[in-house]
């Protein structure tokens, strides 16, 4: 057997990292006072499918709210027919430096195209949650 005298330097929170959607989701949504249902439109960047799977469990477990993100009940998962339909960025792709600009613009564009008053935006990585209101006033919220 192979053995390495190699010091461990630090950790990497693989973990928290892709699971940024299910922690910033709740937080903004309180501080919007709002809720899932008030929410028309959702575009999330997936890194891959099995990201986004894992926050959807995430995000509908009781039991990971309690134990891993300190409150008392599940945010919910967001309705499969608000999320991401005219694809996300794995079919249509995340040019680096540019993803969050184009999950903003469908955004934008799907609560232009139905009528839809709430968006909600993140990213996997980054932990950002944009809110926006059609009604041409923006206003931001960036949840860490």
């Amino acid at each position: 057997m192979l053995k390495l005298n190699w010091k461990v330097l630090g950790y990497y929170l693989l973990f928290a990292f892709f699971f940024r959607p299910t922690y910033a989701t709740p937080k903004v949504l309180e501080k919007a006072g709002l809720n899932m249902k008030d929410i028309d439109a959702f575009e999330f960047h997936e890194a891959f499918s099995g990201q986004i799977l894992a926050n959807f469990k995430a995000m509908d477990s009781d039991w990971f709210a309690q134990n891993y993100m300190g409150r008392k009940t599940k945010v919910g998962a967001p309705p499969l027919e608000k999320f991401n339909i005219w694809g996300g960025s794995l079919s249509l792709g995340h040019p680096f430096g540019a993803t969050g600009c184009r999950l903003v613009m469908a955004a934008a564009n799907r609560l232009r195209k139905d009528g839809g008053q709430y968006a909600l935006v993140a990213a996997c990585a980054a932990g950002g949650q944009v809110r926006h209101r059609s009604d041409r006033q923006r206003q931001f919220s960036f949840g860490r």
